[in-house]
C-alpha cells in the first residue's frame, strides 16, 4: 500500500492524506483524518474527521475508536490542515457528502 491516499470530496476537490497504522503517535497539530480499511483492494472510509490536536484525537480514547475497529478500520489517514477551523471543517463536510460512513452520524 501506498504512504499517502487521494481522497474525493463531493466537489470534486482532491485531499492528500498520509496513511499510518492505527496505533500511530500524532503531534499537536490540527488535521483532518479518516479511519480506512481496505476493501476489494481500496481504501474505504468507516469515519471521517477533524481536529485542533491530532495527537489528542486520533487515538484509542476517540468516541467512535470502538465502533471504528468493528467496522474494520486498520489505518488512519491524516492531513495536516493549519487554514483554520472553518477550513477543516469545509473539508471534513466535502468528504462526508461524497462518502457514506458508518461510524459517522449522518
Amino acid at each position: 500500500m501506498s504512504t499517502t491516499c487521494e481522497w474525493p470530496g463531493a466537489s470534486g476537490r482532491t485531499y492528500t492524506y498520509h496513511v499510518y497504522g492505527v496505533g500511530t503517535s500524532f503531534k499537536t497539530e490540527p488535521g483532518n483524518y479518516i479511519f480506512a480499511k481496505v476493501a476489494n483492494g481500496k481504501w474505504v472510509p468507516v469515519y471521517i474527521g477533524e481536529s485542533e490536536c491530532l495527537g489528542e484525537r486520533c487515538t484509542s480514547t476517540h468516541h467512535k475508536w470502538e465502533a471504528a475497529l468493528k467496522h474494520g478500520a486498520t489505518h488512519i489517514h491524516a492531513h495536516l490542515n493549519k487554514a483554520g477551523l472553518q477550513s477543516r471543517l469545509d473539508e471534513e463536510t466535502d468528504l462526508r457528502r461524497n462518502f457514506n460512513t458508518p461510524c459517522n452520524d449522518q
